[in-house]
């Protein structure tokens, strides 16, 4: 299987910022930008291997899980650490651009509309997102075989700590309906139930279906790219950041999520603790 993954990304310093990619320290930045190249070509490339100790010989794994991966990473005005990152060069392909910060996601939408027909998923991904689950695709894969393509599936985003008031939290909780029933029809096929490996599961159109990523097959990008409203850059939707990652993939298909009571089934590590850190603070524990 062939993998297109595009990534935006962006730093320059600025004083007082709440943002990663504007803090005066680039380090948290690299952590997670290298973390997340490195997992990509770990759990996904071809790149992997068994050590037969009675042969003294490694020999090649998971082979049929292993894929073609092409990684883009679309940067702005030379602002960026991809000359710090301490990775081999044919880990990522950088495409300048001039374009303003928060309209990098638009830039990558191109990417992704220029390579039609030419990969098996087409996939966009914030610079501070972590994958750790090798079946990822496969989940994805089969989500869409018992859904349709018209249902995208959206990983549930988690931050974790050692030392908070919990050890993990999902960071994108329900929105008030309010906010994107401009956009969707959450009443539509309002759940799915199916069952894995004799487990039932159950997945719920999102009131967030933001997650900072999305992760196409090659059907579903080219029912996007057939929209009128692909690469508007409408950004009526949070902010511009937000809307490049999630506006035109709400407007398009009927997103869904794992309900929180199986919120892991698919998710993505948000590198950093600025959501979870929240908690005690602005947001109160429950107590159940």
């Amino acid at each position: 299987m062939r993998i297109l993954i595009t990534i935006p990304h962006f730093f320059k310093p600025k004083d007082n910022s709440r943002h990663g990619s504007q803090r005066k320290d680039p380090q948290s930045r690299l952590e997670a930008l290298s973390k997340s190249l490195a997992a990509l070509h770990q759990l996904f490339g071809k790149s992997q291997s068994i050590i037969n100790i009675n042969q003294r010989l490694a020999f090649p794994v998971n082979q049929p899980q292993a894929h073609e991966l092409d990684i883009v990473i679309c940067t702005t005005r030379d602002c960026h650490l991809l000359n710090q990152l301490s990775l081999p060069a044919h880990f990522y392909q950088h495409y300048p651009t001039q374009v303003e910060p928060l309209f990098l996601g638009f830039e990558c939408q191109a990417i992704l509309r220029d390579c039609l027909e030419q990969y098996d998923y087409y996939c966009f991904l914030e610079d501070d997102l972590i994958l750790h689950d090798p079946w990822f695709f496969n989940k994805l894969s089969w989500f869409t075989k018992e859904a349709g393509d018209l249902c995208l599936l959206q990983p549930n985003r988690y931050e974790i700590s050692t030392y908070a008031l919990t050890c993990k939290a999902y960071v994108d909780g329900d929105l008030a309906s309010r906010v994107t029933e401009r956009f969707q029809n959450v009443k539509e096929r309002s759940q799915l139930q199916s069952n894995i490996m004799g487990v039932p599961i159950t997945f719920q159109r999102a009131l967030n279906p933001h997650s900072g990523c999305y992760f196409l097959n090659a059907n579903q990008i080219a029912h996007w790219a057939q929209q009128s409203h692909f690469l508007d850059r409408d950004t009526s939707f949070v902010s511009p950041l937000e809307s490049a990652a999630t506006l035109g993939i709400m407007k398009t298909f009927l997103v869904y999520k794992s309900v929180p009571q199986q919120a892991s089934f698919l998710e993505i590590q948000h590198y950093g603790t600025r959501f979870l850190d929240l908690i005690g603070e602005q947001v109160d524990l429950a107590i159940c």
